[in-house]
């Protein structure tokens, strides 16, 4: 079952219930994901359903931010219910250990553990970094802060092969 199957029988579910909270935050990831349809004109995958979620999740952290400095704890309520409901279409988060094994490997295949690449001053070094995170970002998306991993990157290219 693909993941827009799962969200569609998630929100019939929903409806069934009465339950309006859920309701909600799930027809607004359909919205979303409709729009991607229509914009891009196409049928969007897991992994691109993944990315919605994500910015939508990333978007209800930033309101929950500024709600509580504004004091207006009842939107702060419902922002973290329809975070809730959108993290149950996120994968397993992978543990410290797997993403480090997965920036090696990366560092690896992109060559930025060679002497030609290791170069942090000038131009080789954002270039690797690039060349490294394009790698990691379809097998880590979704399943790792992708800040936090880029930062790891540019500790262990700095710091030659060596990652955390």
């Amino acid at each position: 079952m693909s993941l827009k199957d799962q969200i569609t029988d998630d929100m019939k579910a929903a409806m069934r219930a009465r339950d309006a909270l859920p309701l909600s935050a799930i027809r607004m990831l359909l919205a979303a994901i409709k729009q991607k349809e229509v914009d891009e004109r196409i049928v969007p995958d897991d992994p691109a359903i993944v990315a919605i979620v994500d910015k939508l999740i990333k978007q209800r952290r930033e309101s929950i931010a500024q709600f509580e400095t504004a004091g207006r704890t009842d939107l702060v309520d419902k922002e973290r219910a329809e975070l809730a409901v959108l993290a149950r279409y996120m994968p397993q988060p992978m543990s410290a250990a797997d993403i480090a094994v997965q920036i090696q490997s990366a560092i690896a295949e992109a060559g930025a553990g060679s002497a030609s690449g290791s170069a942090t001053s000038g131009v080789a070094g954002p270039q690797m970094i690039g060349k490294v995170m394009a790698l990691l970002k379809p097998r880590l998306a979704g399943r790792a802060d992708m800040a936090a991993v880029s930062a790891q990157v540019k500790a262990a290219l700095a710091g030659g092969t060596a990652a955390r």
